[in-house]
């Protein structure tokens, strides 16, 4: 789900140069070398300072492989075994594609009719795209709408809240012209299918594959998998040390990534997508959809960094890629302490499941293609080494750039207010509120997802320091004053594809309480006009002039309000020694006027 690593390590999968199926048979009766190989699994892990993982591989038909390794809870000195729950993340999305494809089989959905063919309310920033977008744009990443993750990661919002915000949100791209990773339209896919069945993602996902396949073990809710017997805790690694770190709650976007499964019930889930849709002797998905849930759909746009991985493609819920001239499919996912892989060699009829506790650590990646070369029968690649030198590699460049990130920073300035005049709630349509509060002689600011101080930087603009899965992230903030000279708003980058994020200053919270507000409610004298401040039950102020619409006052600051839709238009009430209203200023691009009191 996450960014981290994805520029080091890509994850991989399918298109493939066949086999005969002659040759194909008598490939599959080979039996698989596995010699060696938990040991390999446990030596990678101790390296690389995983706590524990568990590995299931499917051949023909069947389970040969299913152990836990290292610990689930490592204050407890917990094992890990076959039965031990993890989030799988982004797995996830694979299971949203393939629900979405019983109902393409039920004739429910089309793959390429418009959303709005079933969700009128569907909304984009860009009309055209959302009156063309379809359920195969969703699941293919190819919406034009930019990743926006720290807008759904603080959990603030319901599914349908993040649903309805999409509108706010800058597109980057055209529809269908560039492939580029996003979990809210795989929300919106979730939320389709359960709008369609009359239930949400979660029921449907649950009647339709998880029961089907006796997956009995699997769940959507990490507070339903720390009730359970066996679980995993997620760890990270903060300064060089392994670290418990708290659960992540996904739920709201759900369908991009918050099942939580073991190697057990994801091994059922791998001989479905093995048998095109079938299980056992039940066609849970038809052949048909599975194909298409299974099809390259877009091309990936990454360098080619490996001689036995060449260009990738994404179909629904799954990478593809050639791997040493065979067919793989596969898809990772990572959340807060955990990383997993699944993967098909569709030709091979074989798949494999790796689910570890470690946030962000590329030991699944290389056991996944350890696992591929001994399905393969072929020699093994020393994908451990390749990797640590690609991850050396990234920390070098990181390092460099951030030695010239402050090149323009310009010295000896000083902010244009005291810092309490920062101080205040902010506001965006998108992604919600973020806070600065007075922290003794400095700032704090506080987002759903990221909090820390914010010290002076240059002129109105200040740098944040946060911390974000286990790495400490800087953003520049810059504050931003109205005609008033008053702080008006801040912008942060929050999604580096778009213009920095803005949020506008909201009032004081004081100046929407009833008992604030009730005191201006009166008649205004204005020379040869009597003018009417009403209180609109849950709509705040209202100003009624003869001859003109009615007004909606907007609370600005103190006892100033904003005519809405006006802009350089307010109205400021004033008060005597005892704190009665007496009159009201309207401030105005062309003058100011005073109207008293009736």
């Amino acid at each position: 789900m996450t960014r981290r690593n994805t520029r080091i390590f890509a994850l991989i999968i399918i298109l493939a140069i066949g086999l005969s199926p002659a040759l194909a048979a008598k490939k599959a009766e080979k039996p698989v070398n596995l010699k060696g190989f938990s040991e390999f699994v446990a030596k990678t892990m101790a390296e690389w300072k995983v706590p524990g993982m568990a590995v299931a591989i499917v051949k023909d038909g069947k389970v040969i492989f299913a152990e836990g390794f290292g610990l689930r809870d490592v204050k407890e000195g917990l094992k890990v075994t076959p039965h031990t729950i993890f989030p799988i993340g982004s797995c996830s999305k694979a299971f949203t594609a393939a629900g979405m494809g019983i109902l393409v089989d039920e004739g429910k959905v089309g793959w390429d009719e418009p959303v709005r063919m079933y969700l009128p309310d569907f909304k984009l920033q860009d009309e055209t795209a959302s009156a063309h977008i379809t359920p195969r744009d969703l699941l293919t990443h190819r919406s034009g709408l930019a990743r926006h993750d720290l807008m759904w990661m603080g959990g603030q919002f319901s599914r349908r809240e993040l649903y309805d915000r999409l509108r706010y949100l800058e597109m980057n791209k055209e529809p269908r012209s560039a492939w580029q990773y996003q979990n809210l339209m795989f929300m919106t896919a979730g939320y389709l299918v359960g709008q369609i069945d009359g239930s949400n993602w979660e029921e449907f996902t649950q009647k339709r594959i998880f029961d089907p396949l006796g997956m009995k073990e699997t769940n959507f809710s990490v507070v339903l998998t720390q009730k359970t017997a066996d679980f995993s805790w997620p760890y990270m690694e903060i300064k060089d040390k392994i670290g418990q770190v708290p659960f992540r709650d996904i739920a709201a976007v759900g369908p991009a990534g918050s099942i939580n499964s073991n190697v057990l019930d994801m091994a059922q889930w791998v001989l479905l997508n093995l048998n095109k849709g079938k299980f056992g002797d039940k066609q849970i998905v038809s052949e048909a959809s599975m194909a298409q849930v299974q099809a390259p759909q877009m091309l990936v746009p990454m360098p080619i960094q490996h001689d036995e991985i060449l260009h990738m493609s994404y179909a629904m819920g799954w990478l593809v890629a050639p791997y040493r001239g065979h067919l793989l499919l596969e898809h990772g996912g990572g959340i807060d302490g955990f990383i997993a892989q699944v993967a098909l060699l569709p030709r091979e009829n074989s798949g494999l499941v790796i689910l570890s506790n470690l946030n962000g650590t590329p030991v699944p990646g290389i056991v996944l293609y350890n696992i591929v070369d001994r399905l393969l029968g072929l020699d093994q690649v020393d994908w451990n080494k390749r990797i640590k030198d690609q991850i050396a590699k990234a920390k070098a460049e990181d390092e460099k750039a951030g030695k010239e990130a402050d090149k323009d920073r310009k010295l000896n300035t000083q902010p244009s207010h005291p810092l309490a005049d920062y101080a205040g709630d902010y506001e965006n349509p998108g992604y919600g509120t973020v806070s600065v509060v007075k922290d003794g002689e400095g700032l704090k600011m506080k987002t759903p997802v990221l909090e820390g101080p914010l010290s002076h930087y240059h002129y109105d603009v200040f740098e944040l320091k946060a911390m974000l899965l286990g790495t400490e992230q800087k953003s520049k903030v810059a504050f931003a004053t109205d005609i008033k000279g008053n702080i008006a708003s801040l912008s942060v980058q929050l999604e580096p594809s778009v213009k920095d994020i803005v949020f506008t200053r909201a009032a004081d919270k004081g100046m929407t309480e009833k008992s604030f507000l009730e005191k201006f409610v009166g008649t205004y004298i204005l020379p040869g006009a009597e003018i009417q401040v009403v209180l609109r039950e849950g709509k705040g102020l209202a100003l009624t002039v003869p001859g003109q619409p009615d007004y909606e006052l907007v609370p600005y600051k103190g006892t100033e309000f904003n005519l809405k839709g006006l802009q350089g238009y307010s109205a400021e009430f004033k008060q005597d020694a005892a704190g009665m209203v007496t009159e009201v200023v309207f401030h105005q691009p062309n003058g100011t006027f005073t109207a008293k009191k009736k």
